[in-house]
């Protein structure tokens, strides 16, 4: 009768352990699995300068619209998923390499009287939310700091697909964003009336991001 105990306990203790042997490996695993999903789902693009153009109009005296475009750039796109539905974005600008091919103009939209790059040399943007709302178009609210100020804004986004480019081999994406800010409420230029430089800008961009 006690060797029978002396076995049952033996048997009992072997189970024990089994199971916490076993508890352990299942934990381990499912630790390796997530880290795993984590590193191949999680997806990093970096913008292509070279092929990237972020720029702006603004109306002159009611009657035309003058752009510009901001030459040295930098952003990033982090996403699980191939549709980009779950895309954050940041994004920055440098106000010096403000370009509205004139040279004059440049150097005054740099001064306190609009910019005040050397106090706030840099633009930047996060996201805070990308919606798909159709096929290929998105809603990407975030905050933009501009001018020492920041905001939330809305941007229209539209994907234009994925390729690969010859020369790096490297995938890449194209998206074309659009949207509309008041420079007013970023303190721009506020002693400019909006009848010689509209209050509205029109925020334009042509990006290409190549997957590390």
């Amino acid at each position: 009768m006690k060797n029978l105990e002396r076995l049952s306990e033996k048997y009992y203790q072997y189970i024990k352990y089994s199971n916490n042997r076993n508890m352990k490996k299942a934990t381990i695993i499912a630790a390796l699995l997530i880290s795993s999903a984590a590193t191949t789902f999680a997806q990093t693009w970096n913008v292509d300068k070279a092929h990237s153009r972020i720029g702006f109009n603004v109306t002159h005296l009611s009657v035309a619209d003058l752009g510009g475009t901001f030459n040295s750039i930098d952003a990033k796109i982090t996403s699980a998923k191939p549709d980009f539905s779950d895309a954050a974005v940041e994004f920055s600008a440098d106000i010096n390499s403000i370009n509205t091919d004139n040279e004059q103009r440049d150097k005054h939209l740099q001064t306190a009287d609009f910019f005040d790059a050397e106090k706030f040399p840099k633009l930047t943007f996060k996201s805070t939310s990308w919606k798909k709302v159709a096929d290929k178009k998105y809603k990407v609210a975030g905050d933009l700091t501009l001018h020492g100020v920041t905001k939330p804004v809305v941007l229209d986004v539209v994907f234009n697909g994925t390729s690969t480019n010859p020369m790096s081999k490297k995938t890449i994406a194209g998206f074309n964003i659009t949207g509309k800010v008041k420079r007013s409420e970023f303190g721009v230029a506020p002693s400019m009336p909006a009848a010689m430089l509209s209050d509205e800008v029109t925020l334009l961009a042509s990006t290409e991001f190549a997957k590390d």
